[in-house]
């Protein structure tokens, strides 16, 4: 056993040529955000049997207990098969919460398409499920898609503060490569 008090710390002079023009620090510093979108996390009680989780409380009016102007009008189950990009779209009405199944996993893409927003232009990128219990809140104006890059399917249920209408519907396209194709890439490294 080597004790730690004998070890000295390296500097980059210890790395190898060939490698050290290679070098990168990985950015953790906080990603940008988009006004008014909120990630809520919930408890997910694991036990010998299977996992439980509590997705929503609704109020006396059908409101969200976690965002109390969110009036719940819609439920929807979605499933995506492995490889499937759905992407880009906003609503200039509805609102939607987003729950993946811990389960599963998928990689959410965000940005502000709103003009007069504060964050205007930022994006957000996620990953939802992946043994956590999550709601994603997405307010109107705000593009959002999803990718599903791995090998199982992956489930969603979302919940919308109006009900889809055929005839009119409030569901406004956008290029799915909006940000570039990298951006629905798993980054490698």
């Amino acid at each position: 056993m080597v004790s730690t008090k004998t070890l000295k710390p390296l500097t980059d002079k210890a790395i190898g040529g060939d490698y050290a023009k290679d070098l990168s620090i990985q950015d953790y510093s906080k990603k940008p955000t988009i006004e008014g979108v909120q990630l809520i996390n919930l408890t997910l009680f694991v036990e010998d049997g299977g996992c439980l989780t509590e997705i929503v409380r609704l109020d006396d009016n059908g409101c969200l207990q976690n965002i109390p102007d969110f009036q719940v009008k819609q439920s929807t189950f979605s499933q995506m098969l492995p490889g499937v990009i759905k992407a880009f779209h906003l609503h200039y009405n509805q609102e939607d919460c987003w729950f993946i199944m811990p389960t599963d996993r998928v990689l959410v893409g965000l940005f502000d398409a709103r003009e007069g927003s504060p964050t205007y232009n930022n994006t957000m990128r996620l990953i939802l499920g992946a043994g956590r219990a999550q709601l994603l809140y997405i307010p109107r104006g705000v593009a959002h898609g999803l990718a599903n890059l791995w090998q199982a399917p992956a489930s969603m249920i979302y919940f919308v503060n109006q009900c889809f209408d055929a005839e009119n519907p409030d569901e406004h396209r956008l290029p799915w490569d909006a940000l570039g194709e990298d951006f629905w890439q798993i980054k490698k490294g």
